[in-house]
């Protein structure tokens, strides 16, 4: 065989590996519609598209991109975009709204981008995505608002069904369901999608929630039964407890409506929609509760009654009902899901009819059981966080709120009426509690294991962000414990609890809004959440402390230290993402906020508040804190002015600003001595935290601080606000080991020691066995989550260049840790801050994500000098672009 030296020099020029890197070292990754991968039912006509650059190499940059939108996603492959070509843009911007031709409702759309890098070469593979269009106008819903015609207070919760025929080939299908209450949606027998609790709580009155499935594979040709089973959730809320849902005044049945809209491969569309043609029928879920639990009666199922065939004769008509808003939106966001299974850790048989299931740790969620009986046998379970000394399950740390007017709504206690036709499961449809331990008492004997029960740990399934590893034992319980309470606190807005309460305290979520963007991609949450406070705004500009609300919280717990979180989430979310769109959305009311205290605290010093709640021992003035909250909201509504460009309200609010400043200092502050009011520690930290301390200030009362947590034997002495403050205020001034050495602490009082008792949460309070306030899972102590990113692990975002453009990492290497692990996933991609003592000597590695550069920050260390690839580095401050780097102290 004669050897052809072209071909085999050709050959390897293909294979090897560096051909491959000059032809193209890099890719486009992780590609978004309003932070959603190829999501169905947006409303947004300019819907935000989002894209990462992969690229490993040290300097990678984007310098320019296109994006092409078609309804064609063939075209967009051949370099074409009818609908939207934004033609080559020199920047390095990954984030842009949508500007082309008007959007139709009910269409898919292909959006293609490609980039150039910083040596001018351009993506050659064809990075596609989608997203598809929902109603976008209410105008375009075809169904009716039907419900079943019974009060509000019949507990059984209701079926409905409808059976329709198609006769031509399907090309797509898609259903659309807005719902007062909560909904199941099954075709032909089968639940659509694995959401749990859909739609979100909202202020049903003000806006309602739809939410789209994709249910072309669900149908068949033919007969087609479509059902529907409606929950209560906080629409129709029956049992009674302190905050009135009970009286709530948008109250009544559960009803919902329905589009399911088909389009055939002849280019024809059809649309079943909910009507009087539907019937409907009592289920056998005999009460449902979103805030107690769920009892099912398994004699009264009826076998197949979301199926075609079903003889639905002796089913009631349905009746039609107003929307219970003039406001119905998509719901694009993240939806709760059962996350994880978690087996039963042990089983305590305490005798043939009760049971004790530990599932090891707490969560928010269900439990499902698997048990055989006599028909008409009884079955509680009963979920709590603790025990009696006899074992039993123990929920007097829970029902503090409850107040049952008989005995038949038991608090977290699901009850399953088994049908005694073999073995059957259940699991609760709209409910869900917080809980370790399922107590199981039975009217009869029954025999169960260990498997005959698990629980599903249920939450908004907002992706992964971040993570903390390091060579503290403690440490790491304490972060997983954070993110424990963070999820187990996230239902489509966040929590307090998820047993007691599920209410969305404010002051909890403001605190934990770091904690919570640094470890997940949770943007959809917060943004609807901001809606529910838009919805919720009294014109003079107050909020309520709980969001959403029937009425109540309006008068007390609400403040500038609780309701912030107008101005700080959105704030956060402009940070953590580079977005400015939540920041524009909520300007006027943070605006109208700030103008109210202006207007009712002239003199710039505000009492409106609830102050440090649930402080160790040491109580510092209201008037203090909720000022210095009130100083931060107006600092964010000056920079929000700067940022949207208005002037005028820049000027103004930056002169407010120094007035409240200038008025805090001058009543609480001793210039001479360094200390605010009485010098505890909240009273110190939070003014540090706030930076409403005067520059000339800070090192005398940062010193003081310190000397304060030191006298009080490194442990903490503060409530709620305090906690935010504490950690941060002496790490950012000078004394991280000392924020460490509180952050580690064992014993009481500090996150430690519940760690050491063997939490997997947090706790309400201090003390583990306090006779009030001690919910154990509640994530208004969460600030150290976020504290372990930007301390030990130095992440921090840019305000000058926001979403971690700029990646500002100012370590710090404490002393008690000799390795400590951060990485965080922004908008730009992973970040990783990691170091490690080695001796004497310390390594720092970076990694910076493709297009973004970073501010690395040295830290100090004695004796040691500083090294980035052999040389010595002698600046305090080191630029760095994208790429991996190691720093050595020697």
């Amino acid at each position: 065989m004669k050897f052809d030296f072209l071909k085999a020099s050709a050959l390897l020029i293909c294979l090897s590996p560096l051909s491959g890197a000059l032809a193209q070292s890099f890719k486009i990754v992780n590609l978004k519609t309003e932070y959603l991968q190829n999501p169905i039912g947006i409303d947004n006509p300019s819907p935000r598209l989002t894209w990462q650059m992969q690229d490993s190499g040290n300097g990678a940059k984007q310098t320019s991109f296109r994006v092409l939108l078609d309804t064609d996603s063939l075209a967009l492959t051949k370099s074409e975009g009818k609908i939207w070509n934004t033609g080559w843009v020199k920047s390095d911007q990954q984030l842009i709204n949508y500007s082309g031709q008007l959007l139709k409702p009910f269409t898919k759309y292909f959006w293609r981008i490609e980039i150039t890098d910083g040596n001018k070469k351009k993506t050659n593979d064809a990075f596609i995505s989608s997203f598809e269009t929902g109603m976008m106008d209410m105008k375009n819903w075809q169904g009716s608002w039907i419900s079943d015609n019974e009060n509000p207070k019949l507990k059984p919760a209701p079926y409905f069904r409808n059976t329709f025929t198609t006769s031509k080939k399907i090309k797509s299908a898609r259903a659309y369901i807005a719902t007062g209450g909560l909904y199941e949606l099954s075709i032909n027998g089968k639940k659509i999608g694995n959401h749990r609790m859909d739609p979100m709580y909202t202020r049903f009155d003000r806006r309602t929630l739809y939410v789209s499935y994709d249910v072309t594979s669900n149908l068949v040709n033919g007969k087609n039964a479509i059902g529907v089973l409606l929950g209560n959730g906080w629409y129709n809320h029956q049992s009674t407890a302190v905050w009135d849902f009970d009286k709530a005044p948008w109250r009544n049945r559960p009803t919902f409506c329905l589009d399911v809209r088909i389009t055939y491969e002849d280019g024809s569309i059809e649309t079943i929609k909910s009507g009087k043609n539907w019937k409907t029928a009592l289920s056998p879920i005999v009460f449902n509760s979103i805030y107690t639990a769920e009892h099912y009666d398994a004699r009264l199922e009826k076998e197949g009654w979301n199926t075609a065939d079903f003889d639905d004769s002796k089913w009631k008509n349905v009746i039609y009902r107003s929307a219970p808003s003039k406001n119905i939106v998509t719901q694009a966001l993240h939806p709760i899901r059962n996350i994880e299974e978690i087996a039963s850790k042990s089983l305590r048989k305490f005798n043939d009819t009760t049971y004790l299931f530990d599932l090891g740790r707490n969560i928010s969620g269900v439990s499902k059981i698997t048990v055989n009986g006599p028909a008409g046998t009884v079955i509680k379970l009963k979920h709590g966080e603790r025990l009696y000394p006899n074992g039993r399950v123990d929920i007097s740390n829970i029902d503090a709120h409850y107040r049952p007017t008989d005995n038949t709504d038991p608090f977290q206690t699901d009850i399953l009426i088994l049908s005694g036709k073999g073995e059957q499961s259940f699991m609760p449809h709209f409910n869900y509690k917080g809980f370790q331990y399922v107590e199981v008492t039975s009217s009869g004997p029954i025999q169960l294991n260990q498997s005959s029960l698990v629980g599903y740990f249920m939450h908004s399934d907002v992706p992964v962000s971040g993570n903390i590893n390091s060579s503290e034992p403690i440490i790491n319980k304490i972060y997983y414990a954070t993110n424990n309470s963070y999820l187990s606190n996230l239902f489509g807005y966040p929590t307090d609890c998820p047993q007691r309460e599920k209410n969305g305290w404010t002051g909890d979520a403001q605190i934990a809004i770091e904690t919570g963007l640094y470890g997940f991609d949770g943007i959809t949450i917060y943004e609807k959440w901001l809606a529910d406070h838009r919805d919720e705004q009294q014109p003079n500009g107050v909020l309520p402390s709980i969001i959403p609300t029937d009425g109540w919280g309006y008068e007390w717990g609400n403040g500038p230290d609780w309701t912030s979180t107008i101005a700080i989430i959105p704030w956060n979310i402009y940070l953590f993402y580079g977005d400015d769109k939540l920041l524009a959305d909520c300007y006027e009311n943070i605006r109208k906020y700030v103008n109210h205290i202006d207007e009712t605290y002239p003199t710039g010093l505000t009492t409106w508040g609830l102050g440090d709640w649930i402080p160790v021992k040491s109580k510092s003035p209201v008037e203090l804190t909720s000022t210095c909250y009130y100083y931060a909201d107006v600092v964010i509504l000056a920079k929000a002015a700067k940022i949207l460009g208005k002037t005028e309200d820049y000027e103004k609010y930056t002169v407010l600003a120094q007035k409240i400043k200038d008025a805090l200092n001058a009543k609480y502050l001793n210039k001479e001595t360094g200390i605010y009011a009485s010098g505890v520690q909240t009273e110190m930290s939070v003014p540090l935290y706030w930076k409403i301390v005067p520059e000339e200030s800070i090192p005398l009362v940062a010193s003081n601080l310190a000397k304060k947590v030191e006298a009080d034997g490194f442990h903490l002495d503060v409530g709620l606000l305090g906690t935010k403050a504490i950690l941060n205020a002496l790490s950012e001034n000078g004394y991280s080991d000392i924020a460490y050495k509180v952050a580690a602490q064992k014993t009481y009082p500090s996150w430690g020691w519940w760690m050491e008792n063997g939490a997997t949460t947090l706790y309400e309070n201090w003390p583990i066995d306090a006779k009030s306030d001690i919910s154990m899972n509640h994530i208004m102590f969460g600030e150290i989550g976020a504290w372990l990113y930007k301390s030990p692990g130095g992440i921090k975002p840019d305000p000058e260049k926001p979403g971690f453009k700029n990646v500002i990492l100012a370590p710090h290497f404490v002393k008690g840790l000799n390795q400590f692990e951060a990485k965080h996933t922004g908008p730009y991609g992973e970040i990783i801050s990691s170091w490690k003592r080695n001796g004497n000597e310390i390594s720092y590695k970076v990694i910076v994500p493709a297009n973004s550069t970073a501010s690395v920050i040295l830290p100090k260390e004695q004796n040691l000098k500083v090294y980035l690839n052999g040389k010595t580095v002698t600046n305090s401050t080191e630029q760095l672009q994208s790429g991996t780097y190691t720093f050595y102290w020697k």
